[in-house]
This record gives C-alpha cells, structure tokens and sequence, in this order.
C-alpha cells in the first residue's frame, strides 16, 4: 500500500492531520481570521480539513489548497460540497514547495507539512511569498520535548539535528523575521488523542478488509506505529503550533 494511501486511511478519525484537538483548531482559526481577511491557502493541505472549517465558519472567506495527493483532494471536495461551502475553495494538485500564484493570501496555514519544504523556515520562506501585507501564517511542526535517544530517533526516521528544542524552535522564527501572536503546545491528551486515532483507524480498516490488497502491510504498520510511539517517542517528539506575523 502507498503511504499517501495508508495516510489517508489513518487521518479517518483524525481529520486533523495533527496532534490539535478541535477547540484548538477553532481558536486558531479565529485568532487568524481578522477584519479584511478574505483570503486563505494552505500549503499541504491534505483532504482540506483546515479549509472547510474555516470556510463554514467564515462564509466571506475564499480559500485554496495545494496537494499532490489527488485522492485527499477528492476528498476535501466532497466534504466541501457536503458543507456547502464547494464555490468558495479551490484546489490545485500540485506540490506545495513549487506553488506558484499571482495571488496574495491573507492567511497562509502549513500544519504538519514542512517536510514538503525541507523544514521550519523553508516553509515560512514559501509562505512569506505568498503572504498579503499584514496577513497571518499558521504553521505547526515538531520540536524535541527532551532530548531523543538512538531508539526515539530510529522510531521516526529522524536525526537529531531535524527538530530543536521549544525555546530555540521559536527564537528560530522570531530570528527570521516573524513575530508570535498566539502559540499551542499541544498537550499530552491531544497526542494521545492523535496516535490511537492514527493507529486504530489503520487497524479497524485492516481487520474490516481481511481480502483486500495492502491489508497485511496496513495491519503491520498500524502496530509497528504502536510499538514505536509507546516504546520510543511518546513524550519526547512535541508539537506546537504559532500564528506569526511578519516582524516590523
């Protein structure tokens, strides 16, 4: 099974594809969303989910995302139309560190995607391009709760030098140009929340499809995933998520 599959079918119950629990979602969004925001995209977004909250919630808001998972994007396009909100997102398959547009966004969101850029800054680099003066960028990415051992760092296919701690995680950004206006460690309860959810919907898919192709592999990686998170990284891999501005 291909990974942007198994993603897929992990992110079920998890629509979210992070360690942020709805009320922080909908704080976020409306922190970001300001008098004379009318535009927003998001780079890496997946199956749309940021979008088509901010969509219902905000009905003079426009938005588009990029993606190059063409089934997740079907899938932000059916939920969109099922919120009613279809007219107003725009999708592009493309890749999220390539995009280019003659637009300027009010809001910028990359969540859990600055893999696609090559880490932190590479993203918010992308997303200064694409920003409307006084805009907001919403961006979320690891960092090192405490220091990972070899087990931690073999479990994520990770080096140690691929995430910083909080402190120089944020002086990092505040260094390249940005000011926090509002910021969230997600909390134990939330990535407990995000792991079981990613693991038992890839275990419930796999135990409901005994004969379907990739059912084995699924299976197998569910548990694996498991295994490395309780055994490794659980508490040692943070999370936060910062709602910047472009310093003065």
């Amino acid at each position: 099974m291909d990974r942007q599959r198994m993603s897929r079918l992990a992110h079920a119950d998890h629509p979210i594809a992070a360690p942020l629990a709805d009320e922080s979602v909908r704080r976020f969004l409306d922190r970001a969303v300001t008098d004379g925001a009318e535009r927003a995209l998001d780079l890496g977004c997946g199956r749309g989910e940021w979008l088509r909250r901010l969509l219902a919630r905000y009905p003079w808001m426009r938005a588009e995302g990029v993606d190059i998972d063409a089934a997740s994007l079907d899938l932000a396009r059916e939920g969109a139309q099922e919120l009613g909100v279809a007219e107003r997102l725009v999708l592009h398959e493309a890749e999220a560190a390539a995009f280019v547009t003659p637009h300027r966004f009010d809001l910028v969101l990359s969540v859990g995607a600055a893999h696609a850029f090559g880490g932190l800054l590479p993203t918010l680099a992308a997303a200064r391009e694409l920003l409307s003066p006084g805009g907001h960028v919403l961006i979320g990415d690891g960092f090192w709760e405490r220091e990972p051992d070899a087990g931690a760092l073999s479990a994520l296919g990770a080096t140690w030098d691929d995430y910083a701690d909080l402190v120089t995680t944020v002086d990092r950004v505040v260094a390249d140009g940005w000011t926090p206006v509002y910021g969230h460690v997600s909390t134990v309860e939330e990535w407990d929340d995000y792991e079981w959810s990613w693991t038992g919907s890839l275990s419930r898919w796999a135990l409901d499809h005994p004969d379907e192709l990739g059912t084995s592999g699924a299976y197998k990686a569910a548990a694996e995933h498991r295994s490395a998170w309780l055994r490794s990284y659980r508490g040692v891999l943070g999370f936060v998520t910062l709602l910047l501005r472009v310093s003065p």
